[in-house]
């Protein structure tokens, strides 16, 4: 517990000199007391009484807590990729990050990107002895010499929504080489990024597409009970993920397979630049952003990390639409095969979800039309009706109706279409009751 001095009168301030009145010049010195309040305390006590109080509601600690995009956050610096947090002013992104580099214990290094020259970050130019045959290097900033010299550190470029563009422009080759005039950032470092949207940054600026390309966006938003619980002392625990060694190779596989089939399937998504001015300054598809998003699916897929955090950050990477559309195609690559489904049809397991399990019993029909024998189509119809036995009936009306038409004269039918009867009757009666419904609305409009 910290002492106080007792408050004293006899305390003096520096003495002040005056001349002697019979003309010597030797000075006369006078002491005056120091000033104290009206309790007798010095005004440097209560300051000290002060520290101790912003000491204690500076005191908190941090707790295991599900936090998604917490989650995202430290995925993308573990994959070492720049990451661009967008959120309105006073949300906690400043906050969020130091928390994050005390947790990372790493050393935090802010640079105010708005107040700087582009210099600062291109090098200001020295001019040597000999510039002829030596040239002029160009010397880099402070901060840049001390995480050089650190080895390690969380470089945090703030307010880069209000930096112009001359200095958005030198801040390309920092984000994505890593450079500051003549030096190289090490490997140890992680750079994030902060921004408003320009309708509630200071004087903002649209961020330049080159520059935003570089960056995986995420969206900053503030969730209630974590504000409430951390006014209260206790903040979610930032820490990276866990990678298991065993998956790092089937990861990079999958990862791969994700992105090249997809590329393969829609190639005009390898590169759309927006038309929007305002869309180009977020995520949007291009072979470098492509590069980034199978970065992160690896890391994810080896870190077993949640779907809603991995959508977070493909959409934070190539944008909703393209980003929507690889989710989909990691769905699909998930599903089984409907091969061996026609296989062995009394043991298949389908998916839970209603829109993966349409998607099964769609592809098993096609399949059974691209090489229509009776055993397959009767294998078919037992796996139609596990699937309306195991899950909503509806979802086999549709795959039933196609398979139905893929009938041959010399095919019987077989027992497992009575399963299914019931459940094509009251889909088809429903259907034709929400018909009536619309006719009989429309008619009284």
């Amino acid at each position: 517990m910290r002492t106080y001095d007792q408050p004293t009168a006899t305390r003096t301030t520096a003495p002040a000199v005056r001349p002697r009145p019979d003309g010597d010049d030797r000075p006369i010195t006078t002491t005056f007391p120091g000033p104290t309040a009206g309790d007798g305390t010095r005004p440097t006590a209560r300051l000290d009484v002060a520290a101790d109080l912003l000491a204690l509601l500076g005191d908190t600690t941090t707790e295991p807590r599900p936090d998604d995009q917490l989650a995202a956050l430290t995925l993308a610096v573990a994959a070492d990729l720049p990451v661009l947090l967008w959120g309105e002013p006073g949300i906690g992104k400043t906050a969020a990050l130091g928390q994050l580099a005390a947790a990372l214990d790493l050393p935090l290094t802010t640079v105010i990107a708005s107040v700087h020259e582009p210099s600062d970050f291109a090098g200001l130019p020295v001019v040597g002895d000999d510039p002829a045959n030596q040239g002029v290097p160009m010397a880099p900033p402070d901060w840049a010499v001390r995480l050089v010299r650190a080895g390690r550190g969380l470089l945090f470029l703030d307010e880069l929504s209000t930096a112009p563009p001359a200095v958005q422009a030198a801040l390309l080759r920092l984000v994505l080489e890593r450079r500051v005039g003549a030096l190289r950032l090490p490997p140890g470092v992680r750079i994030v990024a902060a921004a408003n949207p320009r309708a509630s940054a200071a004087d903002g600026w649209e961020l330049s597409p080159p520059l935003a390309n570089r960056f995986v966006h995420l969206r900053w938003t503030h969730d209630p009970d974590v504000v409430v619980r951390g006014l209260g002392g206790t903040w979610p625990r930032a820490a990276l993920p866990r990678l298991s060694p065993d998956r790092l190779t089937g990861a990079v596989a999958y990862a791969r397979r994700a992105v090249c089939g997809l590329l393969t399937a829609r190639p005009t998504l390898v590169h759309r630049l927006p038309d929007n001015e305002a869309r180009r300054g977020g995520p949007w598809p291009s072979p470098r952003s492509w590069e980034m998003t199978l970065r992160l699916i690896a890391f994810a897929t080896a870190a077993g990390t949640s779907r809603e955090v991995l959508s977070m950050l493909v959409r934070g990477t190539v944008g909703d639409g393209p980003g929507l559309e690889l989710l989909a195609s990691l769905d699909r690559m998930d599903l089984p095969d409907p091969e061996d489904l026609l296989a062995d049809p009394a043991t298949a397991e389908l998916p839970e979800r209603g829109d993966l399990r349409q998607a099964v019993l769609d592809g098993v029909v096609a399949a059974v039309r691209a090489r229509p024998e009776r055993s397959r189509w009767d294998a078919a119809w037992a796996l139609l009706a596990r699937a309306a036995e195991t899950g909503a009936p509806d979802l086999v009306v549709v795959p039933a109706s196609t398979l139905a038409a893929l009938r041959r004269d010399d095919w019987d039918v077989p027992p497992a279409i009575e399963k299914l009867a019931g459940a094509v009757r009251l889909s088809r009666r429903a259907d034709e009751a929400t018909t009536r419904v619309a006719l009989a609305a429309g008619a009284t409009r």
